[in-house]
């Protein structure tokens, strides 16, 4: 499971480190695409299959789901990382996320995201309050 928050720097090849937590998740490969909010995300390859195939049940009459699958795999770009745990980053991704070289990596669970730093302190600054103060079931069941 991906946990936590990290703060990478891009590097001048269009690289990132993976967190050292994140290493034996993600050291068999990795499927890096557009996420929604302009982050991008990170699966890993086993993941990603995962997802694909609950996307693929989509039905293909619905413009919907047709644009989804256009937008998300049009963009991913599978990796393996290298012996110190680098990535590359494609441009397309860089420049959709309008990634600058300070990051933030959160572990989302069965993914992780990655932003631009400032993209990232914006975003807690207008959720955060929401999220202390929810009063109602978001995830059905969780509490």
């Amino acid at each position: 499971m991906l946990l936590g928050t990290h703060t990478p720097k891009l590097d001048e090849k269009g690289r990132l480190i993976l967190p050292a937590k994140f290493r034996a998740e993600l050291e068999q490969g990795v499927v890096i695409t557009r996420g929604q909010e302009r982050c991008l995300y990170v699966f890993s390859a086993a993941e990603f299959q995962l997802a694909h195939e609950k996307i693929r049940q989509a039905p293909v009459t619905s413009a919907e789901a047709r644009r989804y699958l256009r937008i998300f795999l049009s963009g991913a770009s599978d990796e393996t990382p290298d012996k110190q745990g680098r990535v590359l980053l494609p441009q397309l991704l860089r420049e959709y996320a309008d990634l600058t070289r300070e990051l933030v990596i959160i572990g989302v669970g069965s993914r992780a995201e990655i932003w631009d730093a400032k993209a990232w302190q914006s975003y807690l600054e207008m959720n955060e309050e929401s999220f202390a103060t929810q009063a109602e079931e978001v995830i059905p069941g969780l509490f």
